[in-house]
Parts: C-alpha cells; structure tokens; sequence
C-alpha cells in the first residue's frame, strides 16, 4: 500500500514538473510617460536582473548616402557618454560583475544589460547604462578609429565568398529598397560619417516615444516601473523616424556568377519572403522546418546530402522583419557539381511549393517543435529577448502562451497554401560565388 502510495505521489509530482517546464511566463506591460513601451517578466528564482531597451535604429533607416551611420552610431553609444570615458564604462561594468552589450541589424539597434539585483550593484550599472543611452558622446578621435576598424572589417569582407554571396544577394532581392543595404555599410561612406552624423542619427531614432524597454528578473513591479522611467526619461523628443517603405514581393528571376579562387561554390536562392508579423507566419515556419530549416531532418538535407553527398550542409530559413525580410537557400559544393546541385535544390522547392509536405513529414516537424520549445524560454536571457521581439514588432502579449497550440494547428494545406503566396520558384535570385562556367557555356568551348 505504501509503495503505490509513493509511485501516486512521485508520478504526480513529475507530471506537475513537466507542467512547470512547460509553463510560460506571465508578461506586464505598460507606457512609461515618455511613450515607451515596457515589457516586464517577474522572477525572483535567481538574484539576477535582465534589460534590454530597442530602438527602430537598424541598418536600413540608414540615409541615402550615408550607409554605415546607423551601424557606427549604435557602436559608439557605449565608447563614451557624459562623465565617463570607455574605459570609465568597461571598468565600471566589470567591477560590479556586470556585463554590458547590444545587438544591431536591418531593423533595430539593441542596448542590454545583466547585472546582479542587489541594490548597490543593480544602481551602479543602471547609473552607467542611463547614461550611455542618454547623453552619448560620438568623440572625435574613437570616431576616427573604430572607421578604420570597420573599413578594414569590410575590406576583408570584399575577399570571402560568403559576404560577397550575401551582399550580392540582398541586393539581388531587395533591390533599391534599404533592406538591400549592407548592416555594416559600404566602405566610401563610411569614410565620409562624421560625429555630427551620428548625432543627427540618434537624435531621430533613439527616442523614448519609439523604444521599447524589455525588463526580466528580480525586481518588483514597482522598481521596474522606476527603471523604465530612469532609462527613457532624458531619451530624445520628436518626430518619430518616417516607416519603411514597402518591399516589392515579386522579383524577376535572375542569376549571378561571380568568379572566386574559393574550393567550393557558394550558393544562395531566394526572394522576399515574409513580415513578422505576418497571417502565414506560423504554415510558413513549420513549413520551412521541413523543408529546409530542421537540419539532419529537413527535405533538402535528405536529397542534396544524404542522398547525393553533394553538400555537408544546405538549409533554409524566413527572416521575418518590419517588412517582409529574405526566404534564403543556402549551401556549399564542389565547383564541378554546383549547376547539378542547383538543379536539384531548385527541383526540391519547386516540389515543395507544388505539393507542401507529407502528414508524416508534418508530424515529426510538429513533435521536434513542440518539444524543443521549453528550450526557447529555459534563462532570463531567452525570455528577454522574446521580450524585445514581442514589444518591438507588437506581437500579441499572448505569443509564447499561444506558439505550441498554433504550431499544432498547422496542416499540410495550410503549408502549401502559404508557401504558393508567398513564394514563386520561377522568380528567385540566384547568387553563386567561385561558380564555374555555366553549362551552355561549357558545351560551348569543348
């Protein structure tokens, strides 16, 4: 009796720990009375505090002319700010065991912090991060050297078949839209930026009536209200910056073949592909997942490596932006069998776009899905970065609650619905460096 007694209680307790693993946190939200947006996750498990503050501050609200001012103005927020050098910053953070950081892209320029939630230290790196954010400083002379320091980084780049591939190609899907500009920008502009540009650029972009402050840890409800007012107060006022225009979604097909004396082709295909805030958003993740985006698992995997041996790795994935970022189709080949991979790559889409996966196919992508997702929530860190997705691309306060059961909605019809909309296998861009001549071609010359 004592026995089933025990195996009862034991098995109810493990059922209510996986319910645990499984939960999601519960999101606050509110306005901080500069207009940002605030998004805070309570949790008081570890002593430790999580902020991250975003800004429509990415690569691509960069000026005609001036690409790269977006990039330089988020690298030198934290190389000097009012009453501190660098060094008074670096020096500042490590000595209370904090660490200080950001993220940038096509989008948003990103500024985070970790630091312990004791109030000595908690004060001293948010003291530090509220300055950085509001009185920046763009010195001359670190202006000066991190140019060469990012002209060199390009200069470098011009030489790799995997930037030179990238840069072809999101020019080749983008066009004249800034998604086409390079997040690092281009070399002659960059050696032209100059600190009044920088200023003029965070004054229009890194504004509180646009920023979303993401909050994860051991705080209160009350002392994040007091942090989120700390850090937006003394932000910037003014216009909000202008919106992106609108990606043209149908592209001619095209093709480019860019000699290389790299040992393998660099191949990448694609088109414009979705928002993130996109209806399709979920037929087209799970479908991506079987098509190309579930590594060992994936539909290209299977016939250009497994069963061919004409790849170590290909895969696919969306980049859902503000506006519909890149589908990409990526891999590597020996040069002499680069045109019979394409082939096949281009054939396995079509196929895919044409009749969507199987059940069975769909089964599996759900369960590896669905089971993974615990994953994605398992730190403070993941949380807060969902946090920042969630606030800045005003996706519902409900998304993490909801992912598993949307997951589980999707069917093969709604895939293949989704993926004929939005993606048209006879008008992708092609980019292909250290390719070799082209089949006719070698015909041609025999």
């Amino acid at each position: 009796m004592l026995t089933k007694t025990f195996s009862g209680l034991l098995a109810a307790v493990l059922c209510f720990a996986a319910a645990m693993a499984h939960a999601t946190p519960t999101i606050q939200h509110w306005q901080s009375t500069g207009g940002a947006k605030v998004l805070f996750v309570e949790n008081h498990d570890i002593p430790m505090l999580d902020v991250a503050v975003s800004f429509p501050a990415g690569s691509s609200y960069d000026a005609t002319g001036k690409a790269g001012v977006a990039g330089l103005t988020h690298h030198l927020l934290d190389l000097g700010a009012e009453g501190l050098s660098e060094d008074d910053i670096a020096r500042g953070m490590a000595d209370i065991g904090a660490q200080f950081g950001g993220s940038f892209d096509q989008d948003r320029g990103s500024v985070s912090l970790r630091t312990l939630s004791s109030a000595a230290e908690r004060e001293r790196a948010l003291d530090i991060m509220t300055r950085v954010l509001q009185r920046p400083l763009f010195p001359e002379d670190i202006l000066v050297r991190e140019k060469a320091r990012v002209i060199a980084a390009l200069k470098e780049a011009e030489t790799k078949p995997e930037s030179i591939s990238d840069k072809a190609f999101q020019k080749a899907v983008f066009g004249g839209h800034p998604y086409a500009l390079p997040v690092s920008g281009e070399i002659a502009e960059v050696e032209l930026a100059a600190v009044q540009d920088l200023r003029d650029f965070y004054a229009s972009h890194y504004q509180a009536g646009v920023a979303v402050v993401a909050i994860m840890g051991d705080v209160t409800r009350a002392q994040a209200e007091a942090i989120a007012e700390q850090l937006t107060a003394q932000l910037p006022k003014g216009t909000a910056p202008a919106a992106l225009p609108a990606v043209a979604m149908k592209i001619a097909a095209s093709e480019q073949r860019i000699v290389h004396p790299a040992s393998q082709s660099h191949i990448l295909i694609g088109a414009p592909g979705m928002a993130r805030s996109d209806p399709d958003y979920f037929p087209l993740y799970v479908g991506n997942y079987i098509l190309g985006g579930g590594g060992f698992v994936s539909r290209l995997m299977n016939e250009v490596r497994e069963k061919r041996g004409m790849a170590y790795s290909v895969y696919s994935y969306f980049m859902p932006l503000k506006q519909p970022g890149a589908f990409q189709i990526g891999l590597q080949t020996k040069k002499e069998q680069a045109d019979e991979a394409l082939q096949l790559v281009r054939k396995t889409l079509a196929e895919f776009i044409a009749k969507g996966p199987t059940e069975k196919e769909l089964v599996a992508a759900k369960q590896n899905i669905v089971g993974g997702f615990p994953l994605r929530i398992d730190s403070n860190r993941k949380i807060l970065d969902y946090l920042s997705v969630i606030g800045f691309y005003d996706l519902p306060l409900t998304y993490l609650d909801d992912f598993s059961g949307r997951v589980e909605q999707v069917s093969v019809a709604q895939i293949r619905e989704a993926f004929a909309r939005h993606l048209d296998p006879q008008a992708m861009a092609t980019v292909i460096v250290g390719a070799p001549e082209p089949m006719a071609q070698q015909e041609a010359t025999k």
